[in-house]
C-alpha cells in the first residue's frame, strides 16, 4: 500500500505498512469513510506526523481519539482549527500553559504553531464515527502509534514525553526514562484537572529540559 505521509516517518514506519494489522486497518478505515462520518478528513489523519517530521521531534503529548463532533478534529491531539470552539481540555491546557509559562492566553485553539516548533500531538487512535467517542478501538490505529512513540524512543534521544491521564501513562511506559524525560500527571479534562493537571509545571519544566539538551525551547 502506498502511504501517504510525511517522507522521515514514511522511513521509519517502513515495517509497518506490509504488516497483516495494518492492511486489516486500511481496509477498515475505508470502509468506515464510505459508509459513515468520519473524522478527521481522510486527508489529515496523518497531519500529526505531516507537520512534525521524525528529526525534528522535540516534545511529544499524547491524546487518546480524535475529537467527535463537526469541524473540530484536525488531525492533531487537543487541536482545533481558527474559529472552532475551543473545548474543555484545551482550555485548561491553556490555563496551565499562562499560569507556568506567563504566556497569554491564544486566540485560537490551533496547535499547529506547536508543531511546527517539534511537539508531536499525537491521538493514540487516528479516526473515530461522528458523535460516537471511541469508536475506532481496538481496530489497529493503537499497534500504529505504538510503533511511532517506539521509533521515537530507541532511535532519538532526549525527547520530553508529556503524559496525561492514566490511558497515556499505560501507552508511554515502555519509553526509556534515562534516555528522555517523561512527565506524568492526570489528564487535563473537567473532570481530572483539579486532580494534579492544574500545577503540573510540564511545559517550564520541558523547556529547562530541552535547554539542558542544547535545544531551542517551545514557545508555549
Amino acid at each position: 500500500m502506498d502511504v501517504r505521509i510525511e517522507q522521515s516517518w514514511k522511513e521509519q514506519l517502513s515495517e509497518e505498512w506490509t504488516k497483516e494489522y495494518f492492511e486489516k486497518l486500511t481496509r477498515w478505515v475505508r470502509d468506515e469513510y464510505s459508509r459513515h462520518t468520519v473524522f478527521p478528513p481522510a486527508s489529515r489523519i496523518f497531519a500529526a506526523l505531516d507537520m512534525t517530521p521524525f528529526n525534528d521531534v522535540k516534545v511529544v503529548i499524547l491524546g487518546q481519539d480524535p475529537y467527535h463532533d463537526f469541524g473540530q478534529a484536525n488531525g492533531m491531539c487537543f487541536s482545533v482549527a481558527p474559529g472552532v470552539s475551543m473545548p474543555p481540555s484545551l482550555v485548561n491546557i491553556f490555563k496551565e500553559v499562562s499560569a507556568d509559562t506567563g504566556a497569554p492566553q491564544p486566540a485560537d485553539g490551533d496547535l499547529s504553531r506547536w508543531a511546527r516548533q517539534g511537539v508531536l500531538l499525537l491521538n493514540s487512535i487516528l479516526t473515530v464515527r461522528a458523535h460516537q467517542a471511541a469508536s475506532h478501538r481496538d481496530r489497529g490505529w493503537e499497534q500504529f502509534t505504538d510503533a511511532v512513540i517506539r521509533q521515537l524512543a530507541t532511535q532519538r534521544s532526549g525527547i520530553v514525553f508529556l503524559l496525561w491521564g492514566s490511558y497515556a501513562a499505560r501507552k508511554g511506559a515502555f519509553i526509556d526514562r534515562s534516555r528522555h524525560l517523561v512527565l506524568e500527571s492526570a489528564h487535563p479534562s473537567p473532570l481530572s484537572a483539579y486532580r494534579g493537571f492544574f500545577g503540573n509545571h510540564h511545559f517550564s519544566r520541558a523547556n529547562q529540559y530541552l535547554v539542558e539538551q542544547g535545544k531551542t525551547p517551545i514557545k508555549w
